[in-house]
């Protein structure tokens, strides 16, 4: 009977059940987005992570005891993913393989001359700045190179889309919340007198008020699941594009485990953003 209400509800007032359900899509259409860069910004730090970011050049007196005591340090320190060590020799290895088309370039170079060296990965792309700032403070290093820029470019972004999209949803959530109360608010009132009429035949408050309830959720679903849908869309549509952007940085294709659990999370915050707007309704309304 509940069911039959709310069917009979929506039917009677279909274009203020259109309006409910394109603004609740709207809201998950910007928290699909927004959970979408989040897979993709963490997927392009990972893969920044997962390369030598910091590359140490020791200088030639470097004894080898100095330069095992230093990696162990680095490694205690917890910061760092790996460590590889580049010797001279194979430094000379690696500099006649990208010469060999040269001769005069092999002639000219020896092991002697190029350093040895450290190629570290760090844990966090956060802790890249003080690994480099304490190699630099060693007296066998030389120098230290690593993208301090790009990396502070890319922690500066990641916190920016984190802070900008958690203040949309939070604006289009309220936003949502105002409009589903204010559209539940006017078809109760529409249906004052149906109300009063179930109130003499002895109807409770709340065999009133669930139908109201069940449809403020059903906006809900269905806004979610169609904003999913149309994100998903316009993910796929923009992938190939993406993809030639990004290069080699592995973000493409995001797991179905990932959007289906996105899709999940947002029917269930659908049901509650839908159930609070109504309930709110009706306490008000229906007193």
């Amino acid at each position: 009977m509940i069911l039959k209400t709310m069917w009979h509800n929506i039917r009677r007032s279909p274009y203020q059940a259109f309006t409910a359900v394109f603004i609740i899509l709207q809201t998950f259409f910007v928290v699909s987005i927004f959970s979408f860069a989040v897979w993709g910004s963490a997927m392009i730090i990972n893969y920044f992570e997962s390369l030598p970011q910091v590359d140490v050049f020791f200088r030639n007196e470097a004894k080898q005891t100095e330069i095992d005591a230093l990696k162990k340090q680095l490694e205690e320190s917890g910061k760092t993913a790996s460590i590889r060590f580049v010797s001279k020799e194979e430094a000379l290895k690696i500099y006649r393989e990208q010469n060999k088309d040269d001769p005069l370039l092999l002639e000219l170079v020896t092991a002697d001359i190029l350093p040895s060296s450290f190629h570290i990965s760090s844990v966090s792309i956060n802790d890249l700045s003080s690994i480099a700032d304490n190699l630099k403070k060693s007296l066998i290093v030389e120098r230290v190179v690593f993208p301090k820029q790009v990396v502070s470019k890319l922690i500066e972004w990641t916190e920016v889309l984190r802070k900008v999209g958690i203040a949309l949803v939070t604006f289009l959530v309220v936003d949502a919340i105002l409009i589903m109360v204010i559209i539940v608010g006017i078809k109760i009132s529409h249906k004052k007198e149906d109300i009063e009429i179930m109130r003499l035949i002895g109807a409770t408050n709340w065999y009133i008020r669930w139908p109201f309830i069940f449809e403020g959720v059903l906006y809900g679903i269905v806004g979610a699941i169609l904003g999913w849908g149309l994100a998903l869309g316009a993910l796929w549509y923009a992938t190939p594009f993406l993809s030639t952007f990004l290069h080699e940085i592995p973000v493409f294709p995001i797991p179905p485990t990932f959007l289906f659990l996105v899709l999940g999370i947002e029917v269930l915050l659908a049901i509650v953003l839908g159930g609070i707007s109504s309930f709110m309704a009706v306490i008000r309304y229906l007193k």
